[in-house]
């Protein structure tokens, strides 16, 4: 027991920097944020405590209210998107087709690109004069026109093209393990039964895969708030500010125009809004494993 103790001791000791760190530097410095948006500050930090008089400003600014349509628009179609082709890619795969594991690796590989290199490409792609639209022009269809990228109606769904591109392969990996544990018994009653494979994946495999599209889903969520390099890379924003989003509105406010306060006040309903995406998925697992342990 002393042993055991003394253990229990050494693990302390040996977190104790993790958690100062986690306390004083994540902690603390949201909290200083939180403080700055009830200021007036600028440039530099202000203790003149002017109340809800940021938010207020912050939500009557056009900007920020066009990022907050622009982050809804892209979480929901990416979100979608990246679960729908990660579900799909994970089905193929799972038929154990030949060069399962080179496949596997090609869909997965833009996930480990950053956002950064994912908007560069894209950019390339979707530029009118050297990108698709000048390539297929090239081979003789000269009315051709793919110019989404430089339309303020159609510039956010090329975000959503490059997002999805790029976070469709974690979904795959994600799916195709749980459906990886499914067990053999259930395809050979399904396949006895004559059911079609396409009915097999929506109406019995797809169910089972609850918890996983719920983490793959929380995971995209997470990343849809913060979404910053990958605006910054493919559009900077533009044209105007049909493709801004929160993150950018914060940057742009706390680095070019100096405003401290409206970018705290911008960052403090930034992170309630990952608590809010965070919190019900949490909840759902606390729910789930509190009925296992009354059974």
């Amino acid at each position: 027991m002393q042993a055991k103790r003394r253990r229990s001791s050494a693990a302390t000791i040996a977190l104790l920097p993790t958690w100062i760190a986690a306390i004083f530097i994540y902690i603390g410095t949201m909290v200083w944020s939180v403080r700055l948006s009830f200021t007036d500050s600028t440039i530099f930090p202000s203790s003149n405590y002017v109340g809800f008089a940021q938010y207020a400003r912050l939500f009557r600014t056009s900007r920020w209210l066009a990022s907050l349509e622009n982050v809804l628009i892209f979480g929901v179609l990416y979100v979608a998107g990246c679960l729908a082709l990660g579900f799909v890619l994970a089905a193929s795969l799972d038929r154990k087709v030949r060069f399962e594991a080179m496949f596997r690796t090609i869909f997965l590989y833009p996930y480990a690109m950053s956002f950064v290199v994912t908007g560069l490409i894209w950019q390339w792609m979707l530029n009118p004069t050297f990108g698709i639209q000048a390539s297929v022009r090239a081979l003789g269809w000269q009315n051709f026109a793919f110019d989404w990228i430089v339309s303020r109606d159609m510039a956010i769904y090329t975000v959503v093209f490059a997002g999805i591109w790029q976070g469709a392969g974690l979904v795959m990996v994600i799916a195709l393990s749980g459906m990886r544990g499914i067990g053999e018994e259930q395809w050979k009653a399904a396949q006895i039964d004559g059911i079609p494979v396409w009915r097999i994946y929506l109406s019995i495999i797809l169910p089972q895969l609850g918890p996983a599209l719920a983490a793959s889903s929380m995971l995209l969520s997470m990343g849809v708030i913060k979404t910053y390099d990958l605006v910054v890379a493919l559009t900077g924003g533009g044209p105007g500010f049909s493709t801004e989003v929160p993150a950018k509105f914060i940057m742009d406010n706390l680095f070019e125009r100096q405003n401290l306060g409206l970018a705290s006040a911008g960052a403090t309903v930034l992170v309630l809004s990952v608590v809010m995406a965070v919190a019900p998925f949490r909840y759902a697992l606390y729910m789930r494993a509190r009925r296992k342990g009354a059974q």
